[in-house]
């Protein structure tokens, strides 16, 4: 007998079985990937699942080894979705708008477009997830093939049943292998998330423990509420700013991320609504609306949503003693020359003094030089027979202290001018 068949024939003589090298590695390649996730608040991955949620599709941006893939393979399992990947730079055009098959009589019935076979899979199962991987380094060819997709769900005759979810991954155009910039047609159909790694969740994770993806939980009685307040906030501001209602950005790499169009808007309200719904926070509604019509936009909007928040100045004119007053200074600004705007249009005596009280509430309750302007511009719509009302001496100490802070500020930078001007 060789020598080199004595350690099997050992191992067999013993009764245990022999384990090769490569047996030991994949069992310690096991024990590295046994991880566990728990429910941690995380901005980012809420915004993704708020956006899967409402059946948009969503294009993940970040640099080559953030976490993306795993982040949706983690969403996969969470959510109970079959995981499809498609790596769109290593398709033709034909894969997504469908293989032509001819059949017996070309002339009589036409040539159907067959599907791949991973579309075929989705339409059995009937849910997934179908990832579209590296979509920046795909030809303009083949993003033209996927704007049918994207949109209408469509791959050849084969649409895809409800149930599938859309997300792509992207890397930037510098960091991309062979990238190109995503066509204004294709970018415009996506809701944009900007992928970063947060330190502590990368700690946590490579120790065994990830954040946990779950879909927002809806509260069924706020429905009807949240698709009407995302309607008068969509409404209302292009109403108020026509011009945003489509705005195409000239630089052709802004062309590949999130712009305002109808279409980009419609996208918007239905991501209000379900934020709405889902009570979540500012933090994730801003990336939503950022990433979907643009930051100019999407800022004007999330400013308009706080002025939708703000108490009816009638209500507080009712009952100013009562008035609760927004904590943050603009907002309060606005309630306050709101006020003022409503006793102008409808100018009375007991509105007049009412407004004063609500002055002083204001007063009582924040900064002082908030009330400067609302004060000067109400002192200004006193009719001759309406009597001062006391609490007006309290405003005047503030107004006057104000304007003498005012004009030693300015009196201080025009000294500070003068001096840099000698020195010079």
């Amino acid at each position: 007998m060789s020598t080199c068949t004595r350690p099997a024939t050992t191992a067999i003589a013993s009764g245990r079985p022999r384990l090769s090298q490569l047996d030991v590695a994949d069992g310690l390649t096991a024990l590295l990937r046994d991880t566990t996730t728990e429910p941690r608040p995380d901005t980012q991955l809420e915004a993704l699942t708020l956006a899967v949620a409402a059946d948009l599709p969503v294009l993940l941006w970040g640099e080559p080894g953030i976490g993306k893939t795993a982040a949706l393979t983690q969403l996969a399992v969470s959510l109970d979705l079959p995981l499809t990947t498609v790596i769109a730079s290593v398709h033709e055009p034909s894969d997504f708008s469908g293989l032509p098959v001819i059949g017996d009589d070309p002339a009589e019935n036409g040539v159907p477009m067959a599907p791949p076979d991973w579309a075929v899979r989705l339409v059995r199962a009937g849910r997934g997830l179908l990832f579209l991987d590296e979509l920046s380094t795909a030809p303009p060819a083949v993003q033209a093939a996927l704007l049918r997709l994207v949109l209408e769900r469509r791959i050849g005759a084969l649409q895809l049943p409800p149930g599938v979810r859309i997300v792509a991954a992207a890397n930037p155009r510098s960091s991309a292998a062979d990238g190109w910039e995503l066509s204004p047609p294709l970018a415009n159909r996506f809701v944009h998330l900007k992928w970063t790694h947060d330190h502590e969740v990368v700690v946590r994770g490579l120790g065994g423990t990830w954040p946990r993806a779950t879909l927002p939980q809806l509260d069924p009685g706020k429905l009807p509420e949240a698709v009407d307040f995302a309607r008068r906030a969509v409404c209302g501001l292009l109403a108020a700013r026509p011009k945003l209602v489509h705005q195409m950005p000239t630089g052709e790499t802004r062309r590949g991320g999130p712009w305002a169009s109808p279409r980009s808007w419609d996208m918007t309200l239905s991501l209000i609504a379900f934020a709405t719904a889902a009570g979540s926070s500012r933090e994730v509604l801003s990336l939503l609306v950022r990433g979907t019509v643009g930051d100019g936009p999407g800022l004007e909007l999330l400013a308009s949503l706080d002025r939708l928040d703000l108490p009816d100045p009638e209500t507080l004119l009712a009952d100013p003693a009562g008035a609760v007053l927004p904590e943050r200074g603009d907002l309060r600004q606005a309630v306050l020359d709101g006020v003022v705007a409503a006793v102008r249009n409808r100018p009375e005596k007991s509105r007049w003094d009412a407004a004063w009280a609500l002055l002083v509430r204001a007063l009582d309750t924040g900064a002082p030089d908030l009330v400067v302007v609302p004060a000067t511009t109400l002192a200004s719509l006193r009719r001759e027979d309406w009597d001062v009302p006391e609490s007006i001496e309290r405003l005047a100490g503030a107004v006057s202290l104000s304007r003498r802070a005012d004009r030693a500020a300015d009196r201080a930078a025009v000294r500070t001018a003068a001096g840099a001007k000698a020195r010079r």
